[in-house]
């Protein structure tokens, strides 16, 4: 930690719930930065009580992705190259929440169909998480999907460059827990979505949420002006 100008008490304990709460500071200045097509960057100035901190912050769309798990436990990976890290990725299907107006289930059970041609009948809400809390808005939520069919006339084409091969691996989910606690599957929607995929099972699904169950984080972001503007209809 940088910048605290004060003693710290290296004692504090939280007498609170453990809960994430919305307590947005004050901002003193903004100024924009970039304006991309999928997120911008801005600077603000916050105020912590009479101390002015500078933060980049990035504007992003959110996401959600798509833990499909067929009859015999399998979970659906697609293999895609992801150009930041110059890695091929095995990740959940998934994709932008950028189609103005579309709610986020309908969002996941399109990008299930285009990128891995099937469709499910059984929808829950698996667990939410912010993807880099410290610099960034994005919002994710990841979905199970159950009961699941191939959609008639198989895989649509609907991608472009990296999304033009996107082959599909059906991973027992024991051993894609252990894929991921052994480091060879690092992509955060596979982590988080795997390993609580892999937790609720064991406690017999009690904790999955309806599949248009409450979504505070993204509300709080879009509310406190977090969020990029979705630009396709």
């Amino acid at each position: 930690m940088r910048g605290h100008s004060g003693p710290l008490d290296a004692d504090e304990e939280w007498a609170g719930d453990v809960v994430d709460t919305v307590e947005p500071r004050p901002v003193i200045d903004s100024i924009p930065r970039f304006e991309g097509r999928i997120w911008s960057i801005r600077t603000d100035t916050v105020d912590f009580a009479g101390h002015h901190a500078v933060r980049d912050v990035q504007q992003h769309l959110g996401a959600v992705a798509v833990i499909a798990i067929d009859d015999d436990d399998r979970v659906l990976l697609i293999r895609q190259y992801r150009h930041p890290v110059a890695m091929a990725l095995f990740e959940p299907p998934g994709g932008l929440l950028d189609v103005a107006g579309e709610a986020p289930h309908l969002t996941a059970a399109r990008e299930l169909a285009e990128e891995s041609g099937y469709e499910a009948s059984t929808w829950h809400v698996l667990v939410d998480f912010l993807n880099s809390p410290g610099g960034s808005s994005e919002a994710i939520r990841v979905y199970l999907a159950r009961d699941l069919q191939p959609i008639s006339g198989g895989r649509p084409y609907t991608g472009e460059a990296e999304e033009l091969h996107l082959p599909r691996a059906w991973v027992d989910l024991d051993e894609a827990k252990d894929l991921v606690l052994t480091g060879r599957i690092g992509s955060p929607t596979a982590v988080c979505g795997i390993l609580a995929a892999w937790a609720s099972k064991a406690g017999g699904w009690l904790s999955l949420r309806p599949v248009d169950a409450p979504w505070p984080a993204r509300d709080t972001v879009i509310a406190h002006d977090r969020v990029n503007v979705a630009r396709r209809d």
